[in-house]
């Protein structure tokens, strides 16, 4: 058995999977004061009656590191900067906490000038005073040569609990982005920490002893520990699983096509080219932030089922924030949700309350209840395709990259929506009259996010590091650390690489149909020693392809399209 764990923002999700049928399905809202209880009465209720021995893991995806960074919720991040020579770049965003420091590697990996110790003792001494909870510390060229990094670590090791080392978060050379990776895993560190730690104490109240895998971005997975070390992995974990849910759930066309998911508190807008997932081509961006984080692509909208509902000058306003769950559920704050219940549309076991103020605002502005309540259901509609045309031209003004292959030339234009989410049957006409597309969505639309979370298939992710001038290659996650022996090119490394990831899939019990594996960085750099031959410093970051272990046999198969 496996269960799936979907903690959003508003709600928690849970399924059991036997095979690939759903035993248990569970939701509930989450309590924002107290996770563990959250976390505790979902897997109470998915595994009562169930033999936990026979759990062979839990896959979890959540929001909690997004949600931090967006809701500026974050650590007070110290930032050690050694950029070296050559271009410039800002981070005045950064403010106090950042430093400068001497010293730089050149582009080889070769020291060009060596740490000011004097420089490290002031930034503690100009730290000292102010509420500094981790350090991120990256050095130019640090992926050729981390011993800055190392150094600047051990000197402040006794002084922060959470280091992150610009080094450890990815193998490309980009000293923008890695500063920004940098920080961000950095600032949730121990947000993250402290959820995962809630996670294992539910778990072992529950007494289950099966492995946890949190969603990446890409729809892969990290282990707990993996997560726990590098949480900026586990941003926009919550879309990935909406996106493995779609594709777990929805019909395959073979065409273009739109996905959207509908929460409570967010929508998360997906596309397809041919079947295949638009991938960020240099990482995600998040709150105006560029980073190394591979990702699905999506694009999020204030807008869901709780939005707060208002008028502001006349003006109906729906969203971004989030003031609660709907009236219709216990909240004290008009949403969409309200709106449907009073349409009819949804059920809400506080539906006069509801009513009452759906009524008491529209009379406010001249309206009868069901023509605001038609009027914000409208609106919402009006707002996804508004984002759908927007995001459609960014994406058709650049090349397109999926998860197979660049598609230069590629004009996106989306024939069908596949629907998901808590609200998707009550929307599904509304959406289908804004977008002008055939729609359809799901039995299970509202756990697909639980459900595509439990469906990812485990991956593993290693990093080949190969150096012939000291006649070294290590892959730090198997704990090969060897010495080379002969010549060593590009080719050959990836081949080693592919084989060890494959290895390391087996171990998960991976089977060899699920073995696809893929080359995900991959760089070679010459270097010319001192008796003026060539040496190669060469890596490789290799991974199990994320994707489905199953298909779900679906009792309830689809509801119709609309046409």
């Amino acid at each position: 058995m496996i269960i799936g764990i979907d903690m959003g923002g508003t709600n928690i999700d849970g399924v059991v999977l036997h095979q690939d049928r759903i035993l248990k399905t569970f939701k509930q809202p989450v309590d924002g004061s107290d996770y563990f209880a959250s976390i505790w009465h979902c897997l109470e209720a998915l595994i009562e009656g169930l033999d936990r021995t026979d759990i062979k893991r839990i896959q979890l995806s959540t929001t909690i590191s997004t949600n931090a960074i967006v809701e500026n919720k974050v650590a007070q991040v110290g930032v050690i900067l050694q950029p070296g020579p050559g271009l410039n770049w800002s981070y005045d965003h950064f403010g106090e906490r950042l430093k400068y420091i001497s010293g730089s590697i050149d582009h080889r990996g070769s020291p060009v000038r060596v740490i000011d110790r004097k420089e490290l003792r002031q930034i503690r001494d100009e730290w000292s005073d102010l509420p500094i909870d981790a350090l991120a510390i990256v050095t130019k060229f640090s992926v050729r040569n981390p011993d800055f990094e190392h150094e600047i670590e051990k000197f402040f090791s006794n002084d922060y609990p959470d280091i992150t080392l610009g080094h450890r978060l990815s193998g490309k050379l980009n000293f923008p982005r890695r500063v920004e990776t940098a920080y961000l895993n950095a600032a949730v560190s121990r947000t993250f920490r402290t959820f995962a730690e809630q996670f294992q104490q539910a778990l072992e109240q529950a007494d289950i002893q099966a492995p946890v895998y949190i969603l990446k971005a890409d729809g892969g997975t990290i282990d707990l520990e993996g997560a726990i070390e590098k949480p900026v992995e586990t941003i926009l974990s919550g879309p990935a699983a909406s996106f493995m849910g779609m594709k777990a759930l929805l019909h395959e066309n073979g065409n273009d096509r739109l996905l959207i998911d509908i929460g409570g508190t967010t929508t998360d807008l997906f596309l397809l080219v041919d079947d295949v997932p638009i991938f960020e081509p240099l990482g995600i961006t998040i709150n105006q932030r560029k980073t190394l984080v591979r990702a699905i692509f999506s694009h999020s909208i204030g807008l869901g089922g709780d939005s707060y509902v208002r008028f502001e000058e006349g003006q109906l306003l729906i969203g971004p924030e989030r003031k609660g769950h709907a009236i219709a559920f216990g909240g004290k704050h008009l949403t969409p949700t309200d709106a449907l219940v009073y349409l009819d549309r949804l059920k809400g076991e506080r539906g006069d309350e509801s009513r009452e103020a759906i009524e008491v605002l529209a009379k406010e502005h001249g309206l009868s209840g069901h023509e605001l309540a038609e009027n914000i259901i409208t609106k919402m509609g009006e707002m996804i395709s508004n984002t759908v045309d927007a995001v459609l031209e960014k994406l058709n003004g650049s090349p397109v990259y999926t998860v197979r292959e660049l598609m230069s030339d590629r004009t996106i234009k989306p024939d069908s929506i596949g629907l998901v989410g808590g609200p998707a049957e009550a929307l599904a006409e509304t959406i289908h009259q804004s977008l002008g597309l055939p729609i359809d969505y799901p039995a299970d639309f509202a756990i697909a996010n639980a459900i595509g979370a439990a469906l990812a298939k485990p991956t593993v992710e290693i990093n080949l590091l190969a150096d012939t001038e000291r006649n070294i290659l290590s892959v730090p996650e198997l704990g090969i650390y060897q010495t080379l022996r002969g010549s060593l090119d590009l080719a050959t490394a990836k081949q080693f690489a592919m084989e060890q990831v494959k290895l390391a899939g087996q171990t998960m019990g991976l089977s060899k149909e699920q073995l696809d594996t893929e080359i995900v960085e991959a760089s070679i750099f010459n270097m010319l020693n001192d008796d003026y031959g060539v040496e190669k410093n060469i890596r490789v970051r290799a991974q199990i392809r994320p994707g489905l272990l199953t298909h779900l046999q679906r009792e309830g198969g689809y509801n119709e399209s609309k046409e």
